[in-house]
């Protein structure tokens, strides 16, 4: 997990012994000691744990504030043999005054105390009473009078970062609970500064709502600062005379809930997750405005860095990562979600039609015209469901969608057949041109041997139906006032797996373009499940679902298997996996395989979305992986011309688009040389 740019960390609450700092010390250790085998990077631990949070007057006495020093001592002794960094919660005398703050111990040090920025003092909190404020405690030192190292002169400020040179990327930021509460964290500025894991020790009582107010802080920060957010809270053994405490803990990253424990816990807890530096990393590189946001903010330069090592020896077997890990990164697992993001898509799609037929004066019965290929596969069948849904938004007749079947040398009697009743079900015009007349002509003008009723279907052969399909399509346009409304999808385009030009890769509006392959059928599985169209409708529709994907070009004889599309370029499930991690997260395929292999090797790890068919649920071996993500890298890269000219099409999915005006810019010449040499060098194939 380390070689692949991760970073193990855990938010831990643990029962605290009031006013007690050497049971707690210990108590810190033995969790210690447990992350310490789970190869934990970072450990995080609530508000003041060594002492409790709800001590009141009791913090101001000397007797706790020196069993603090030596059970500060007690720490730093016994993490020397110990991999986490630990972040641990303590009241600290400095000048006249106690802070409540963080320290951070590693192996034997102590790298530096961080005091807490904002106190609360309203509702239930009092803290000004007992502790100075240290917003303007800034580069100085503390001394800890304690027994051994906890001795010695340390850091002691806000505006301090760790930065871990053994694990690339990660660049350690603490705040203390109410720090996160205020318009301007202190965590806001070390994001900005370049930390990328933000952690917050917070004692924070239970009240009903705060739970979740807390979660929505911490992930619109773990989002707007493109960085990882870790949060502690103290739990049992805190005093319940006014208040009480559920230990929450948690974990999000770029706005994503990685983990979290549950409330209310009976002795320790935590949530152990791992940190994705290079996504991080990543989209801050790629999100300009947050480096502008830095030189607008000029914080930077204001921040004291330490930089660190783990001592993580090369390979460290951890086992399978801790994060969630989505076999179909464009369908979420949730079923509520998934729902929404079907709605939202299905949406968008049928907007985008909408606004460019009303643009070309086709608001109007009698106006401009859906002109559309219906082949019976999924594709040109959502395409189909988003023209009627169009029409009915515009107040116009479905009968004015111009939906046509043209079959080949191997269109069979079932995919047609569902393109019929699928356009009849919907109430849109439909007729059957044969194409092979033309074609046949076509290959005999080329000289081809399969004009002349040789069996040579070569991709001359394939492209020549495909070609003369929408050649077609455009003079149908023409002839009777319409628009060709294209049904390629996302995956396609990906994969180059279109005939450029007059073929599928071209039309005058694609709404497809936005969508991958594995989330169209989910899409379809939405609209018969929402009852957008009638009973009949959804019983055409779900026997389009049933039926495999084929582009059926190629005939085969009786008993033979048909032409399948996934036999000749692979699984959509992990091509679309690999396109995922390319586009929006900018992976490489050493980190691509990885990932794939973690959410892939096993048919019983982890969740399926909902109504995926048990019968197609497989896992994929590392030479499989390695095998198709050849395939993809090669193929992406070969085919961007295809990408270059395609035409106008929404944006559906925040995972990205291959629109030359949007998401994806790129030459068509390039080459994928050094993508492929990854691939080999770092991604065993057995």
């Amino acid at each position: 997990m380390y070689d692949h740019g991760f970073a193990r960390v855990a938010a831990v609450t643990l029962p605290v012994a009031l006013a007690d700092p050497a049971t707690n010390a210990r108590r810190h250790l033995e969790a210690l000691a447990d992350l310490d085998e789970q190869k934990v990077a970072v450990a995080v631990f609530p508000e003041l744990s060594l002492t409790g949070y709800s001590l009141d007057d009791l913090v101001l006495q000397d007797p706790l504030l020196d069993a603090v020093e030596e059970a500060l001592a007690t720490l730093v002794e016994g993490s020397r043999e110990l991999l986490p960094l630990m972040v641990v919660g303590a009241p600290l005398r400095w000048r006249s005054r106690v802070f409540n703050a963080a320290v951070m111990i590693h192996r034997g040090r102590i790298l530096g105390a961080v005091p807490k920025a904002n106190l609360p003092t309203y509702r239930e909190f009092y803290e000004r009473r007992w502790y100075a404020p240290g917003d303007d405690v800034v580069g100085e030192r503390l001394t800890l009078h304690g027994a051994g190292e906890a001795g010695a002169d340390v850091p002691f400020g806000v505006r301090q970062l760790v930065d871990v040179a053994d694990v690339p990327g990660l660049v350690l930021h603490v705040e203390i609970c109410e720090d996160m509460w205020v318009p301007v964290p202190p965590s806001a500025e070390a994001a900005l500064a370049g930390a990328t894991l933000l952690v917050n020790l917070s004692g924070s009582p239970i009240t009903i709502g705060r739970a979740e107010d807390r979660k929505l802080l911490a992930r619109s920060a773990s989002a707007r600062c493109q960085a990882a957010y870790v949060y502690a809270a103290a739990g049992e053994g805190e005093s319940t005379t006014d208040l009480a405490w559920d230990g929450q803990t948690f974990a999000y990253e770029c706005g994503d809930l990685l983990g979290e424990s549950e409330r209310f816990p009976q002795g320790t807890a935590a949530t152990i997750v791992d940190v994705d530096l290079d996504r991080i990393v990543a989209e801050r590189r790629r999100q300009g405005t947050f480096d502008d946001n830095r030189r607008t903010v000029g914080t930077s330069g204001q921040f004291t860095t330490h930089r660190e090592e783990l001592g993580i020896e090369a390979p460290v077997a951890t086992g399978p990562v801790r994060r969630p890990l989505h076999r179909f990164p464009f369908v979420p697992d949730d079923p509520s979600r998934l729902a929404q993001d079907c709605f939202e898509a299905y949406s968008i799609q049928v907007a985008g039609l909408v606004q460019r037929l009303r643009a070309i004066g086709g608001d109007k019965a009698g106006g401009t015209k859906p002109v559309i290929g219906v082949s019976g596969g999924l594709d040109s069948t959502h395409a189909l469901i988003v023209c009627a849904r169009a029409m009915d938004l515009l107040g116009r007749d479905r009968s004015e969608i111009l939906a046509y079947t043209m079959p080949g040398f191997a269109t069979t009697e079932r995919t047609r057949s569902n393109a019929e009743l699928l356009a009849e079900a919907l109430g849109a015009s439909f007729e059957t041109i044969d194409i092979r007349p033309a074609c046949t002509q076509m290959l005999k003008d080329m000289g081809h041997p399969a004009g002349d009723g040789e069996p040579v279907y070569d991709v001359t052969f394939e492209n020549v139906q495909a070609g003369m399909r929408y050649d077609y399509l455009f003079r149908l346009a023409n002839h009777h006032g319409g628009i060709v409304v294209g049904t390629g999808d996302l995956s396609e385009l990906a994969l180059g797996w279109c005939t450029y030009g007059v073929g599928d890769q071209m039309s005058h509006y694609t709404v497809n373009s936005g969508v991958p392959k594995t989330l169209m059928q989910h899409l379809i599985r939405w609209v018969i499940r929402e009852g957008i169209f009638d009973e009949h409708t959804g019983e055409v529709l779900q026997a389009v679902l049933d039926t495999e994907i084929t582009p059926e070009l190629i005939p085969h004889a009786e008993g033979q298997k048909a032409q399948s599309t996934e036999d000749s370029i692979g699984p959509y499930a992990l091509h679309d996996f690999t396109l995922y991690h390319m586009l929006r997260r900018g992976y490489g395929p050493g980190k691509i395989a990885y990932l794939a292999h973690q959410a892939w090797g096993d048919i019983e790890a982890g969740e399926w979305p909902v109504g995926y068919p048990e019968e197609d649920r497989r896992a994929f071996t590392r030479a499989e992986i390695k095998h198709w993500l050849t395939v993809f890298v090669r193929r992406f890269f070969s085919n961007q011309f295809k990408r270059s000219a395609v035409p106008n099409g929404p944006k559906v999915l925040a995972g990205g688009s291959l629109s030359p005006r949007g998401d994806w810019r790129m030459p068509s010449d390039v080459s994928g040389r050094a993508w492929l040499a990854e691939l080999e060098r770092d991604v065993p194939g057995d």
